[in-house]
C-alpha cells in the first residue's frame, strides 16, 4: 500500500495545500491499515483521536437507532476523509464506520490535523468547504426522507450508486450491497426493499442476480425517483 501516491499526495484535494515540511510531518505520523469486510474503523459514541483517509475499498458510515437498526448516511471510498468532524468538535463519534469492501487507509492523529488548521489557511478553508458540502448532502437526505416515498428513494439511491461507483462492462453496479444495507440507506424495511426490487425487475428496470444489480433502464429509474440530475 502506498499512501503517498493514493491519498496523502499533492494531487489530493485537501493535502495539495500542504508545503513540503507539512506533508513530511503528516507522512511521518500516519499509520497505514488494511481492513477486511465487516471490520469497524470507529464506533458511534467512542472517542476518535484522528481521521482516516481511505485509499482503497468502500466504507459505510451509519447511525444506529434505539431499535438497533442502522441508518446508512453515506459511503466513503478512495481519497475521501472520515472521522474529521469528531476531531474538529472534540466530541464523541456520532456515526460508525464499517468496511463493506476490503479497504486500506491512512490514519492521521488529530493533533496533526489541528496543527495544520491553525497554521495553514488554505488547508483549513478546504476542510471547511468539505464540512459544508457534507452538511448540504445531509440536508438533502432529510428532505428526501420527509417528502419522497420509499420507492422514489430506492430509485434515487440506485441512480446515485451508479453515478458514484459506476458499472462494469456488463452494466452491473460496482458496489455490492445486501438487501438489508439497501433498506438501511432508503430508510425502510428489508421486506419492502425485496418487494420493490422485484417490481423494478418485473418492469425491466433492473436485472438482479444475488447482490449484483444490473441497471437496464436508467431513465426509467429517473422518472420514478422524481429527481432532476
Amino acid at each position: 500500500m502506498d499512501c503517498v501516491s493514493n491519498c496523502l499526495s499533492k494531487s489530493h484535494f485537501l493535502f495539495k495545500h500542504l508545503n513540503d515540511d507539512e506533508l513530511n510531518l503528516v507522512l511521518s505520523e500516519k499509520k497505514e491499515g488494511v481492513h477486511k469486510r465487516g471490520s469497524v474503523l470507529y464506533y458511534e459514541g467512542n472517542r476518535i483521536n484522528g481521521i482516516y483517509c481511505i485509499n482503497t475499498g468502500i466504507i459505510k458510515v451509519f447511525k444506529t437507532g434505539n431499535d438497533g437498526k442502522e441508518q446508512i448516511l453515506r459511503f466513503a471510498r478512495m481519497g475521501e476523509i472520515i472521522g474529521y468532524r469528531s476531531v474538529l468538535s472534540s466530541e464523541l463519534a456520532c456515526t460508525t464506520a464499517e468496511v463493506i469492501n476490503e479497504a486500506t487507509s491512512c490514519y492521521i492523529p488529530g493533533e496533526i490535523i489541528i496543527e495544520l488548521i491553525k497554521n495553514n489557511g488554505d488547508f483549513a478553508f478546504e476542510l471547511m468547504q468539505l464540512t459544508c458540502r457534507e452538511l448540504g448532502e445531509a440536508n438533502s437526505y432529510i428532505t428526501d426522507i420527509a417528502q419522497k416515498t420509499a420507492k422514489e428513494r430506492l430509485a434515487e439511491i440506485l441512480i446515485h450508486l451508479k453515478d458514484e461507483f459506476g458499472v462494469d462492462e456488463n452494466n452491473v453496479l460496482k458496489i455490492s450491497l445486501t438487501r438489508e444495507e439497501l433498506a438501511n440507506i432508503v430508510g425502510t424495511a428489508t421486506e419492502s426493499i425485496i418487494r420493490m426490487l422485484s417490481e423494478f425487475k418485473h418492469d425491466n428496470l433492473l436485472e438482479i442476480k444475488g447482490r449484483e444489480i444490473k441497471i437496464l433502464n436508467y431513465s426509467g429509474l429517473e422518472n420514478i425517483s422524481n429527481s432532476f440530475y
